[in-house]
């Protein structure tokens, strides 16, 4: 996404608010709040969506409902208007109180007070000049969560990419693991992006949180497939977070909890052409695991700097860094032996050109290093990166936008082996085979065209073309994509996508540094489809019913193959054909609401074939379903819960002589609550400080991993917890 700052904007006309919009101020309401909401302004200046973006309830729903009535004169490019995205704040001051009523002995011919006017209760909203996005619409396949929602979310613990597994689609490996299939494509085939960077995870060791600091997230998207072709070489599903647009004011937050504690800071500085920002979190669980278990030691940071400043009103420079370290050991003998040590760091620097008021350009040059180590530091994979990155988005006409972008990378993998036994030099084959010393090279070219031919309709066909050699090996990838939303009425739109995508072979899961070698076996492939309905029901809820089909080639599966028969000691490179069917529901209305919630429901069914084999993936599972409310008691008191419900997976005993049946059983089902309570003060004008208290699992519910059954038949279910979270906090905004 290209993004438009102040001091660009005089190119493109902006939205002009027409009439009044004025607020009511909330009847229940006490003090001054402020509100910050996402407005997606039709070229007929109607108010299309309306998000709240940062802001308190009751104020956050009052502003919200309020926006669908305002009007704007649209924002135009060459004189012509087109739809545009912008953030409008709203502040709310606290009506002074009414005077009180004359004394019965007052003079009856004074003149009586009059009463307050209307708007004496309302609030003027104030209209930023960043347009953030002139004219784009996201993706029909997109699933958006916004931070301002995730903070409502139970069991997320505010933090936007662990929100991710409550959308539907999602397939959870474990209950907390951040590990999980998307449409039935494995953790290793699913792409995470922070403003458009490739980075190797998103969470932290064990069941910590995102690495990267939610202050500083404005949105994530979640492409369970069909995406746009700027994304590609991933066979699956895409995560994809977007940073907050500079601020040109001095803002901050802060947090403390039980496990760790968090900062962001960012100011304006030379007459606010320039932004600084720092942001950063560490744990402590070390100092807890010392009590529960003297012998273990866990700990993680991570960081984020930005600064971006406009040498033009036409051309901005950003440099962004960004990073992150986990460190799992124990203790021995008064020295600490590492069994588990990942970290990677980002730094991206990129310019921003605005050629014309149609015209705009971004170029990116990123550099990388992830390593992952372990065995007193005798064994580490590694990988140095750098890529360079181009895009250009031109507005055509009113109805047609042309995006086109080139991305080229280098990956360096260096490995040094553990000391193998020396009777077993199989190992060391084997090992070296996987994960070879290497250079690996991509490069690829994209474009699409957002097409809308009239009022209702969007169509955005596309074409990536990646080219990818690797240790003597070369593959081409072709990859056709297109996508379409239409609007049968004011309330119903069809929604439909297709598209082809590639990768190269795939470790099993995430891992900094640890990526199969060789193209020698081809390219993962996978054909994604879907089609679905989406509608407007009352009370702002919005519901939506998708089925979708994913056929995937030359899968390198090691999770859903891992328990057929067989020869296992090269399972993590086998490849696999697979399949994925099912339907998703989703019936939302915002959390941000004084009540919201929604239900999230995936029926699926997740094939695989290897070895004349027809089997279900190990983590099949057949429903997944999120329930979760938020409701404001008043005072600033909010309360939240959550219900999560999954089906077992395909049990180990269901493999017989070799041979994995088609129907195994499963282990038992899965569920759990998680639990949120808040409750807000303010801080001066527009912060606030906050206790939160959060339990992820409060039912301490024990969840199968497998079931075990001796020769006599009988069986016993393995399992694992109960995994609770808890976590006390206070946090702090400004």
């Amino acid at each position: 996404m290209l993004v438009g700052t102040a001091a660009r904007a005089d190119v493109v006309e902006r939205p002009r608010v027409v009439g009044d919009t004025a607020v009511a101020y909330p009847a229940d309401a006490h003090g001054a709040a402020r509100v910050v909401l996402e407005l997606v302004v039709n070229a007929d200046g109607d108010v299309r969506d309306a998000t709240v973006v940062e802001g308190d309830e009751p104020f956050a729903e009052a502003a919200r409902s309020a926006a669908y009535r305002w009007r704007f004169e649209p924002a135009r490019r060459d004189g012509r208007p087109i739809a545009s995205r912008i953030r409008f704040e709203v502040r709310f001051q606290e009506p002074a109180p009414e005077p009180p009523a004359a004394a019965s002995g007052s003079n009856p011919s004074a003149p009586a007070p009059s009463a307050a006017p209307p708007t004496a209760r309302a609030a003027r909203g104030e209209e930023q000049v960043e347009v953030t996005v002139h004219g784009d619409k996201r993706a029909p396949t997109v699933r958006s969560l916004t931070r301002a929602e995730v903070r409502e979310l139970p069991g997320a613990f505010g933090d936007p990419f662990r929100a991710v597994e409550a959308l539907p689609g999602v397939t959870p490996i474990l209950s907390g693991v951040p590990f999980f299939y998307v449409r039935g494509a494995p953790p290793g085939n699913v792409g995470y992006f922070l403003d458009g960077i490739r980075v190797p995870l998103l969470y932290h060791v064990g069941l910590g949180p995102s690495v990267v600091h939610p202050g500083i997230i404005e949105r994530v998207d979640l492409y369970p497939g069909g995406y746009p072709a700027r994304f590609g070489r991933f066979a699956g599903g895409i995560v994809a977070g977007e940073t907050t647009p500079p601020r040109p004011e001095l803002h901050g937050e802060g947090n403390v909890r039980l496990i760790d504690a968090g900062a962001l800071v960012e100011a304006p500085f030379d007459s606010a052409r320039g932004t600084a920002l720092v942001a950063g979190r560490y744990s402590y669980t070390g100092l807890l695991f010392s009590l529960l278990s003297p012998e273990a030691v866990l700990e993680y940071w991570d960081y984020q700097a930005r600064l971006q400043y406009d040498l033009t009103a036409h051309d901005s420079v950003t440099a962004f860094g960004f990073g992150a370290y986990d460190f799992a050991g124990e203790k021995r003998d008064g020295q600490v032996r590492t069994v588990f040590g990942t970290e990677f760091h980002r730094i991206d620097l990129r310019w921003d050109h605005r050629a014309s008021a149609r015209t705009e350009t971004r170029l990116a040059l990123t550099a990388g290093f992830d390593r992952t180590r372990g065995g007193d530091d005798d064994f580490y994979l590694r990988d140095r990166m750098i890529s360079l990155r181009s895009e250009t988005r031109h507005q055509a006409d009113g109805r047609t936008v042309v995006r086109a972008g080139t991305d080229v990378a280098v990956d360096y993998y260096d490995v040094q082996a553990p000391a193998f036994d020396s009777e077993e030099p199989e190992d060391r084959q084997t090992f070296e085979r996987l994960f070879p010393t290497r250079t690996d090279l991509a490069v690829g070219l994209y474009s699409d065209v957002e097409l809308e031919p009239e009022r209702g309709v969007t169509v955005t066909p596309g074409l990536r073309v990646d080219l990818y050699a690797s240790d003597g090996a070369a593959a081409w990838a072709i990859e056709p994509r297109i996508s379409a939303r239409f609007a049968l009425t004011r309330t119903v739109r069809t929604i439909h996508a297709f598209g082809v995508a590639h990768q190269p072979p795939s470790f099993i899961v995430p891992v900094p540094g640890f990526q199969i070698g060789g193209l020698g076996g081809g390219l993962q492939r996978s054909l994604q489809s879907s089609a679905g309905v989406e509608t407007d029901l009352p009370a702002d809820f919005v519901g939506s019913l998708t089925l979708f089909q994913n056929v995937y080639l030359d899968l390198t599966d090691g999770i859903g193959v891992s328990r057929s028969g067989g020869d296992r000691s090269s399972r993590v490179d086998r490849r696999s054909l697979g399949s994925a069917v099912g339907a998703e529901v989703m019936i939302r209305r915002p959390l941000t609401h004084k009540l919201g919630g929604y239900f999230a429901y995936t029926l699926s069914r997740s094939m695989r074939s290897f070895d004349r084999e027809h089997f279900p993936s190990a983590f099949d599972r057949t429903h997944v379903a999120n329930l979760a409310l938020a409701y404001d008691l008043g005072r600033r008191w909010r309360a939240g819960t959550r219900f999560v419900y999954y089906s077992g997976f395909p049990a180990e005993e269901a493999i017989s002589g070799g041979v994995r049946s088609e129907s195994p059983r499963r282990v038992p089902d899965f569920y759990r609550l998680d639990l949120r309570l808040e409750k807000r003060w303010r801080l001066g004008q527009r912060g606030y400080w906050a206790f939160v208290i959060e339990v992820l699992n409060s039912t301490l519910s024990k969840e199968a991993v497998d079931v075990d059954c001796d020769s006599q038949g009988e069986c016993r279910v393995q399992e694992i917890g109960p995994v609770t979270i808890p976590s006390i906090g206070v946090e702090a905004s400004f």
